[in-house]
């Protein structure tokens, strides 16, 4: 099993974890989809939008160092329901038990690394810092977004060690693609849950083996939007403790199709010369299916 750092996590705290029969690993790419997911897990697990707690109580998150592992297990091992487990660690960092359904999702990288950009201005950096017991590394200024986005696209090192870049998401997805044949492993498109969200969480409902009462179905098909977790922002944002600076800032927009239309043409040929390298030629097909690139 890979080990994958950062200075807010771990995927070590994977490590002798206890599974049990049904349960969910979501595993994204940070600002893929991963609350999203997520809520529309607990939503199905449950059968009702009135869920019991915050979803970071119901989905916690084992990798983050912003809360000891000790607390974290034992938040997971007191729980009674099926449960569901947050990781940004590709899976060939997360123990694989046949007794788990492990979820990916998979985004335009040109709309996460729109949605870094912004998501990066909400994170209250000095808390973080005082949160996983590091100084406050100073903060570069940064470019205006075409010309940050522009060197996303250029950016050449390491994916292992820098997951949130280009190469890093598509060292994720890849791992996930090739994996995708076996029956606990599925993908999921963000798009799919823009455009037609009853119709993924139909999908993934049948994947997990979950059975829901029709009469209650269109209520927890609009629990699941975007605008209804937007508008329940203190109850639905991954991260507490005082990590956002703005708990409803986390859900800016919930669209597809903003990082291609940064680019100009000659722009979007040399992403698409980029990730050509990175990921099988029916990964990217699938990955930019409703997007340019």
């Amino acid at each position: 099993m890979r080990r994958y750092t950062s200075p807010d996590e771990d995927s070590a705290r994977w490590r002798d974890f206890a599974f049990r029969p049904g349960d969910i690993v979501v595993s994204t790419r940070s600002k893929s989809g991963t609350t999203w997911v997520q809520m529309i897990c607990l939503l199905l697990v449950f059968g009702t939008p009135e869920l019991p707690d915050r979803l970071s109580a119901l989905s916690p998150w084992l990798d983050w160092l912003v809360r000891p592992r000790e607390d974290v297990v034992a938040q997971l091992e007191a729980q009674t329901h099926r449960r569901v487990i947050k990781t940004h660690t590709p899976l060939d960092g997360v123990p694989l038990d046949d007794r788990a359904t492990y979820v990916v999702v998979g985004r335009h990288p040109l709309d996460v690394a729109v949605s870094l950009y912004h998501h990066s201005d909400n994170i209250d950096r000095r808390r973080m810092a005082e949160l996983v017991g590091q100084p406050e590394s100073p903060r570069r200024p940064r470019p205006p977004l075409h010309e940050w986005l522009l060197g996303f696209v250029d950016w050449d090192g390491d994916p292992r060690a820098s997951l949130d870049t280009l190469p890093g998401a598509m060292l994720h997805l890849s791992d996930a693609w090739a994996r995708r044949h076996h029956a606990n492993i599925v993908l999921v498109h963000y798009d799919d849950l823009v455009t037609d969200l009853d119709g993924a969480m139909r999908r993934l409902a049948e994947v997990l083996g979950v059975t829901v009462d029709e009469e209650r179905w269109p209520a927890l098909v609009h629990a699941a939007t975007f605008d209804a977790m937007r508008d329940r922002a203190g109850a639905s944002v991954p991260a507490g403790l005082g990590v956002l600076k703005d708990p409803a800032a986390f859900f800016r927009r919930g669209v597809s199709g903003d990082g291609p239309a940064l680019l100009r043409a000659d722009e979007l040929a040399h992403y698409d010369d980029r990730v050509a390298g990175m990921a099988p030629a029916d990964m990217l097909a699938w990955l930019h299916r409703n997007g340019k690139g």
